[in-house]
């Protein structure tokens, strides 16, 4: 089971928070007011309705104590656990009224999460025993990244930066500005220029990881002796890839590859063939479908 950090459950709990605050606005249930007893208790349990891998059981405990302390969450699965149709993930006991005022926003926060622990897993089974590393990317819901990369973990796979502060990633567009503020108009070679940049970063930023993109197989052999962390290897068909490979194994065997660009579950397993180290996917969180988890009424 991956470790849910104190930084991610304090995430949680912010999104729990925006969330009850959409569903009660000033009123709270008013349709649970209006027709369950005050003092009736219950039970129910999430269900899952298919196959697919569990994420976010913390998520829904927090969103459950954050509306009735009262509510007891006894989780009947674990994290990371691959869910059969029919599986109770977990039961919901205490007062209907708050049980019934949890059940979408528990259930939201079930299905998006274990949503993306499916897609990764499904990615991960796809690479097959490959030492290649799975990597998610920052296309993340707005909000919600901390928690979907903790979902990537659950389903195998791996996070790539948090965000912009804690990875240095030079992207092609970082490339062309710096051509055009330091190289356009003189006679100066990009690379040369572009050598003296990064050993700045390194003087300035030292111990971050040192990471630079390119697109070619010309641009992958002018940066390879600037010697980065990590090259990013965008868009670049298989054959390519192999050669890069063959080239960094020879030159520079300390320098990580990373393939990205055009990943699918189709995919996948050829570019983990050609022997790069990581493949980051961005689509294990832009393109994660929500897992169908029910919670039924248990009389």
């Amino acid at each position: 089971m991956p470790t849910f950090s104190t930084t991610e459950r304090a995430s949680a709990h912010h999104l729990i928070e925006l969330a009850l605050l959409e569903d009660f606005g000033d009123m709270g249930d008013i349709t649970s007011v209006a027709t369950i007893p005050e003092k009736l208790k219950g039970k129910a349990a999430f269900v899952a309705r298919i196959e697919g891998v569990l994420s976010g059981l913390a998520v829904a405990e927090a969103a459950a104590n954050w509306v009735d302390k009262r509510l007891v969450f006894e989780a009947k699965t674990t994290d990371g656990d691959l869910l059969a149709k029919g599986d109770v993930i977990a039961t919901l006991a205490g007062p209907m009224r708050s049980l019934l005022a949890v059940e979408r926003t528990a259930l939201n926060f079930l299905q998006r999460l274990s949503g993306v622990a499916t897609i990764t897993r499904q990615f991960v089974d796809a690479v097959g025993n490959s030492k290649t590393l799975l990597l998610d990317t920052r296309k993340t819901t707005p909000g919600w990244r901390l928690l979907e990369k903790y979902a990537v973990r659950c389903g195998g796979g791996a996070n790539h930066r948090i965000g912009l502060f804690d990875a240095i990633l030079i992207k092609d567009n970082h490339l062309a500005a710096i051509r055009e503020a330091e190289v356009h108009g003189s006679n100066e070679d990009f690379w040369t220029v572009f050598a003296g940049r990064l050993a700045k970063i390194r003087a300035d930023y030292p111990g971050v990881i040192l990471e630079v993109e390119v697109d070619s197989l010309e641009q992958f052999e002018r940066l390879l002796p600037l010697k980065p962390d990590i090259i990013l290897l965008d868009n670049m068909a298989n054959n390519h890839l192999r050669a890069a490979v063959t080239v960094r194994n020879l030159r520079a065997p300390d320098i990580l590859l990373e393939a990205s660009g055009g990943v699918n579950l189709q995919t996948v397993r050829g570019i983990a063939e050609t022997g790069v180290d990581r493949i980051s996917v961005g689509a294990l969180t832009h393109s994660a479908k929500a897992l169908d988890i029910a919670l039924d009424y248990l009389a």
